[in-house]
């Protein structure tokens, strides 16, 4: 295997994750390691001691491909770490071109997912569905104010990781909804080292117990488990929508205003409300590249 070709993707994976409404599972998906990511993670349990004990620790690192893994995830953290800055100003300053990349990105993500469906038949459809229901229900709900304790970061991290390895579910987003993402991401930008330690332990534990049984769900129920994942991804399409009004602020935990409830709009209605330019040029563009990058990443792996 490739450990460099891994970490890209461990970057990629990690610039995906910092933006709320995008997951880092998309991303693992459509560069064809998802699989590999999710057995891998779930070979770490409590066999794996009595595994040293008698085989010793170059066949356990081998058996849970340790070597992909520290690839991947410091590609990830890497990304998070130098990308969050640059990330958050270009969602500031260049709102729409980033947001209409990503809505590229999981439009197609969801054509390359559903390709892979063998037996698309009515319960398949229905659990897709399903899947649209319960990403758009997130993504409509009010965020919670979440006091920034040891405690909430802990669980916001066990809760995070679990959404950021689906497809579709943004582990920031879901960090957004219980007030967190503002903490999290300024212990990355300032290195608080305590914060971030909590955090990572509390994802730790929810990759741990969740990979297991997402694992369990692809390896039985291949097909109605990658139907209601593509339902995620496209019941998250709203959030990504690149334009929109706000119609309520918030104050975050920096004091800084945020968006709080938004209205999505069309490029021509957007000029009218906010006489801002719509970049609709810019944002086809953007889109673009993404389907086409994603594309040209199918078309490698296929080789």
């Amino acid at each position: 295997m490739n450990y460099l070709t891994t970490f890209f993707k461990g970057i990629a994976m990690g610039a995906a994750d910092v933006v709320p409404g995008v997951s880092g599972g998309t991303i693992a998906f459509i560069t064809g390691i998802y699989d590999t990511l999710l057995e891998s993670i779930r070979r770490i349990n409590p066999s794996l001691i009595k595994r040293l004990k008698n085989e010793g620790i170059k066949s356990s690192l081998a058996h849970i491909n340790a070597g992909f893994l520290a690839a991947l995830f410091s590609g990830i953290f890497i990304s998070i770490a130098t990308l969050a800055k640059l990330i958050t100003w270009l969602l500031e300053f260049h709102p729409i071109p980033v947001w209409a990349f990503f809505f590229g990105l999981i439009l197609v993500s969801v054509y390359h997912i559903v390709r892979q469906v063998e037996r698309k038949n009515g319960v398949a459809f229905l659990l897709m569905c399903g899947g649209i229901a319960f990403a758009y229900g997130i993504t409509v709900l009010n965020p919670l104010h979440l006091e920034p304790t040891y405690l909430n970061i802990l669980l916001s991290g066990a809760i995070a990781i679990c959404a950021m390895i689906l497809p579709g579910i943004s582990g920031s987003f879901i960090l957004l909804l219980i007030g967190m993402y503002g903490p999290v991401l300024a212990a990355v930008k300032g290195f608080q080292i305590d914060i971030l330690a909590l955090f990572l332990f509390g994802c730790v534990v929810g990759i741990l117990s969740f990979s297991h049984l997402l694992s369990w769900l692809l390896s039985r129920f291949r097909d109605a488990t990658l139907m209601f994942l593509t339902g995620l991804m496209i019941g998250t399409l709203p959030k990504i929508w690149p334009w929109k009004e706000t119609l309520t602020w918030r104050t975050n935990s920096s004091g800084e205003q945020v968006p709080l409830l938004e209205r999505n709009l069309s490029p021509f209605e957007f000029e009218a409300i906010t006489a801002q330019p719509a970049q609709l040029g810019i944002a086809i563009v953007m889109m673009l590249v993404a389907i086409t990058l994603v594309l040209s990443l199918e078309k490698i792996a296929q080789r």
